[in-house]
């Protein structure tokens, strides 16, 4: 197994980079889409809410091969592997997650994105097939010792307007009104579309999909259905389009705030399959639709039986603190951030020894 850090775009920099290398982090996992272009200062996980995150991007230009390329060789040069680009640009997805008009020019242009992806040699892109995308969080003193965090305590119903979708506006001049609400049914339909075009094409190109689950993982969140809000889910979507390349982007967090299951069944199962692309290693106390994210050490996960478990089943990819509770002090991102690396990596000596 190997160790990484999650980066926003604003963060693809020295600064990161060294900080990751300097906590003993060997590989990253970024973000290009830019969540944070309205406030750059925060260094936290976006919350949004109702407005959303902010635009999303250039529909007519998808990241092209060249500039995967100079990212690649930043991260390279400053002595880190890249191992995955974590989500799709609402931009350029939109009307397959809506089935609108413009899904097939998209999809076209996902193939030629997931060519580059390929091309530059990162073997991982992460997505989440969501209409609403990560909502109804909530910032509070959740964690120990009342540091800063993200939790739950109903989900959000307020329909999303048009020219939004994944907490981002694609179409400012959209007209007045909501989203039709669908049913699971639709969703999953759109999905098939979406493995049937991509996988074929990640296949050839040496790149795994890795499907996040729901986030929270609810069976609806602001009028829109989920569809990985169980442990078992995640099996239909493999199953869909049964594939090398059809692999899962596996949230620690969100399977063990699900009502069904458990999250070491589910981490043992899918594992044993080879499945896992990587992990978002977090913990949380709680479940749907009550939950708060805590430090790595203190929620109901036992996270050294996690460990276990993946290195039972031959898992060699990369664990990642996907996000943490916000230390009181200066720079408590990187505070939080290196006390949850430290503690993964004396969890993967200990279960080494």
């Amino acid at each position: 197994m190997k160790l990484g850090f999650g980066l926003y775009r604003h963060m693809l920099n020295t600064e990161h980079y060294n900080f990751a290398k300097q906590c003993g982090a060997t590989h990253l996992v970024i973000h290009l889409v830019d969540y944070f272009g309205h406030n750059e200062d925060n260094a936290d996980q976006p919350i949004g809410g109702k407005e959303g995150w902010g635009h999303a991007g250039d529909p007519n230009k998808i990241w092209s091969l060249e500039e995967l390329l100079v990212i690649k060789k930043e991260i390279n040069d400053h002595g880190l592997e890249l191992e995955a680009i974590e989500n799709f640009d609402p931009a350029h997805w939109h009307d397959i997650l809506l089935d609108g008009p413009k899904k097939e020019t998209q999809i076209e242009n996902l193939k030629e994105l997931i060519r580059n992806v390929g091309k530059a040699g990162i073997p991982v892109f992460g997505y989440n097939f969501s209409l609403a995308g990560v909502s109804s969080r909530e910032i509070g003193p959740y964690a120990r010792g009342g540091a800063l965090s993200v939790g739950m305590s109903k989900g959000d119903e307020t329909p999303i307007p048009n020219g939004m979708v994944w907490n981002m506006v694609y179409d400012e001049n959209a007209p007045e009104g909501v989203l039709p609400k669908i049913e699971h049914d639709e969703l999953w339909q759109r999905l098939q579309y979406f493995l049937n075009e991509l996988i074929p094409v990640a296949e050839e190109a040496g790149v795994k999909l890795a499907a996040h689950p729901d986030d929270p993982p609810m069976p609806y969140i602001r009028n829109t259905p989920r569809l990985v809000y169980q442990p078992d889910m995640y099996q239909k979507l493999i199953d869909m389009k049964p594939s090398p390349s059809n692999n899962l982007e596996f949230c620690l967090g969100s399977i063990a705030e699900m009502t069904e299951g458990d999250v070491y069944e589910a981490t043992d199962t899918y594992s044993k399959q080879g499945k896992i692309s990587y992990v978002h290693f977090r913990n949380v106390v709680g479940k749907v639709p009550t939950y708060k994210e805590v430090f790595v050490d203190e929620g109901d996960i036992d996270m050294f039986k996690i460990l276990r478990i993946l290195k039972k089943n031959n898992f060699d990819g990369v664990l990642i603190p996907d996000h943490t509770p916000q230390m009181s002090c200066d720079g408590s991102w990187y505070a939080g951030m290196a006390y949850a690396m430290g503690y993964m990596k004396a969890g993967l000596k200990a279960i080494n020894e």
